[in-house]
């Protein structure tokens, strides 16, 4: 396959682009919801649907066999993507929500008891909060929390004092939704691991923007969604250490993952059917195998080149608005932008701009306490994507310029 290095080839991939909302070209800046897809991802889809259609593992008919292996070939492909050592550390779910109950659920009801603690910071996503605080309440666990400056950074000088022999997990963000920063997680991994303590690291954005190896970063656990990388919804995946998993009770009971049940007593398949219990997405996880595929046949210096290219355009048209203020400063920065500006209400900004044919996220980005941080009730957000041009970085910001002096 030829190797794309331009974004305008990339752009013909991704039939959504190429539409017009309330009469205007389509600028799609809320990528770090969801992402579009490109042709080959919906095609694979609609062609399972259509006719290619078997459920998985449970028979020897000719259209099981074939989901079966494209199910188990995204496995494989993901696999690669991160450099898991084993095939049998990738467990699909529906999404990196899904995958964090899974971890809360199954590692927080075998590990977590009565004085323990869950280490997570003030600018996680509330996936990364709700679920460590459920099975808090029921196992009389509590969370701690790693504060985060005014620049959104974590506040590393409090780390040591916070990973105390009670803390029996560390879960962060790898990438912050709101506050678009790579956080310094092989740090924290490391003041972990020499204490013993496992870290879970929430990649939603960051398998996104940064090429991940987790062998590399020796995380204990990462998980993130299909559908901001390109792929379908309801797709996800959880990365965890062959032997933590070998170690945990399943999360969700049913077929496929039993080895054999009596009324007695159920013994459990192996990892990863451990964890997947009853008809799984297989059409959705053979799409997020596609879009693994088609994401290693464009040229990671391209797009690394890319995303610098227009991080430093935005920044310097942003900082240009009188009254606009950029939540998430300093290096390593993604095209990931929360702002707000004086007097002006998010909604109304974004509404104003979904006029001009712009689509952005407003409002709290499901991380009320990182709001409160900051004294806001909700924030604006343009994320990029590797589709996204320069020419659209420009008519953004003229756009907002003109919708602020609208507002004020």
């Amino acid at each position: 396959m030829e190797i794309i290095k331009n974004v305008y080839e990339l752009r013909e991939n991704f039939p959504a682009l190429n539409q017009k909302v309330n009469g205007k070209e389509l600028v799609y800046f809320d990528n770090g919801a969801t992402a579009q897809k490109p042709a080959c991802v919906s095609d694979l889809v609609m062609r399972m649907n259509e006719g290619l259609n078997g459920n998985i593992h449970r028979a020897v008919h000719e259209l099981s066999a074939r989901s079966t292996e494209l199910y188990e070939g995204a496995r494989d492909r993901v696999r690669l993507f991160i450099n898991a050592k084993f095939r049998e550390e990738i467990i699909f779910t529906s999404g990196t929500t899904a995958a964090l109950n899974l971890v809360a659920s199954s590692f927080g009801g075998k590990y977590l008891n009565k004085g323990d603690s869950v280490l997570i910071t003030q600018a996680e996503h509330h996936s990364n909060i709700v679920p460590w605080q459920m099975v808090c309440e029921r196992t009389g666990a509590r969370l701690k929390v790693l504060p985060v400056d005014d620049d959104g950074r974590w506040d590393m000088g409090s780390l040591a004092g916070l990973l105390t022999k009670d803390v029996k997990i560390v879960s962060v963000s790898h990438i912050s939704n709101v506050l678009g920063l790579v956080n310094p997680v092989e740090e924290v991994i490391s003041a972990a691991h020499i204490r013993g303590i496992p870290v879970l690291l929430d990649g939603a954005q960051g398998v996104v923007h940064s090429r991940v190896d987790v062998q590399k970063l020796d995380c204990d656990f990462y998980l993130f969604s299909g559908h901001k990388l390109y792929g379908p919804t309801g797709t996800g995946v959880l990365y965890g250490k062959k032997e933590i998993l070998e170690s945990i009770p399943p999360w969700m009971g049913g077929g496929d993952m039993v080895n054999t049940v009596t009324f007695a007593k159920t013994t459990y398949a192996e990892i990863p059917l451990k964890f997947e219990a009853g008809t799984p997405n297989f059409i959705g996880a053979a799409g997020l195998g596609e879009a693994v595929r088609f994401l290693e046949g464009i040229s990671g210096d391209f797009l690394q080149e890319h995303e610098k290219q227009l991080t430093d355009k935005m920044i310097q048209g942003l900082t240009s608005i009188n009254g606009l203020r950029i939540y998430g400063r300093g290096e390593g920065k993604i095209p990931l932008f929360s702002f707000s500006v004086d007097g002006v209400h998010p909604t109304d900004l974004a509404m104003l701009l979904d006029k001009m044919g712009i689509a952005l996220r407003s409002g709290m980005m499901c991380a009320e306490p990182l709001m409160r941080r900051y004294g806001q009730t909700g924030m604006l957000r343009a994320s990029l994507a590797m589709y996204n041009t320069a020419e659209e970085v420009d008519y953004f910001l003229k756009s907002l310029k003109r919708a602020v002096n609208m507002l004020t």
